[in-house]
C-alpha cells in the first residue's frame, strides 16, 4: 500500500511540475538528459524484470515490480524528450511526456493500490471467488450446508477460511474433514478451520447460545 502511495504522490509531484513547465518553459540540454535517463531505463528494467515472474504471486513483490517499471518508464520518457529537445529544441515535448508518463503510472498503480487496500481491511483476496468456494464445499460427499464462511488473506501469499459445515453422518466427520480441505487447498485457501454440525443439533440452537 505504501508502495502505490508513493507512486500516486511521484505522479502529483510530475502533473505539477509538468503543468509549471507548460507555461514556463526552461531551456535544458537535451543529450545530457537523454543519457543520465538512459542509464536509469536499464538499471530499472533490468530490476523490474527480476521481479517478473513472482509479481502475480505475492503483492509486495507486484509492488516493487510497479515501483521499478514505473522508474523505466519515467526514464524512457526522459530519454525520448531528450533527443527531441536536442534535434529540435521544442522544449514543450519534456512536460508532455511527463504527463503521459503520470497517466500511465496511475493506471498500473491503481489495481496495487485497491488489492492492498482490500488486504488490509482482510477483505476476500483478489483471485478468490467466494460463491464458488461455498460450492465446491457442498459438493463434497456428506456435506449438507454450510454456513458461516469467512475468507481473507492471512499475508500476501496465504489465505484462510472458516465455515461451519452440516453433515449427514457425524460419524464420518473426519473423512468430511478431510475431503473439504483437500478441495480447498486446490482452491488456492491453504489453512481452513472448520466447524462439523450434524442435522438436529446447529449454532443455530438456543441451547448453543447460553
Amino acid at each position: 500500500m505504501l508502495n502505490a502511495v508513493i507512486l500516486l504522490v511521484a505522479v502529483g509531484v510530475i502533473v505539477a511540475e509538468s503543468i509549471d513547465k507548460l507555461f514556463h518553459p526552461v531551456a535544458v540540454d537535451g543529450f545530457a538528459i537523454a543519457w543520465t535517463a538512459g542509464v536509469g531505463v536499464i538499471i530499472n528494467a533490468v530490476t523490474a524484470w527480476l521481479f517478473l515472474k513472482d509479481k502475480e504471486k505475492d503483492l509486495n513483490v507486484k509492488g516493487a515490480y510497479l515501483h521499478m517499471t514505473a522508474d523505466a518508464l519515467v526514464s524512457v520518457g526522459v530519454v525520448v524528450s531528450g533527443l527531441v529537445i536536442a534535434y529540435t529544441g521544442w522544449s514543450i515535448v519534456d512536460p508532455i511526456i511527463g504527463l503521459m508518463i503520470a497517466v500511465i503510472i496511475v493506471i498500473s498503480t491503481w489495481g496495487l493500490l485497491h488489492d492492498s487496500l482490500r488486504l488490509s481491511l482482510d477483505g476476500v483476496p483478489v483471485g478468490i471467488d467466494s460463491q464458488k468456494i461455498v460450492q465446491l464445499i457442498l459438493e463434497q460427499p456428506g456435506v449438507k450446508s454450510c454456513h458461516h464462511v469467512h475468507i481473507w488473506a492471512i499475508s500476501t501469499t496465504e489465505t484462510a477460511l472458516t465455515a461451519h459445515l452440516v453433515i449427514n453422518d457425524i460419524a464420518k466427520m473426519e473423512q468430511v474433514k478431510c475431503s473439504v480441505k483437500t478441495v480447498l487447498d486446490q482452491a488456492g485457501i491453504h489453512h481452513a478451520t472448520l466447524e462439523i454440525e450434524d442435522e438436529g443439533t446447529t449454532c443455530d440452537m438456543e441451547c448453543c447460545k447460553d
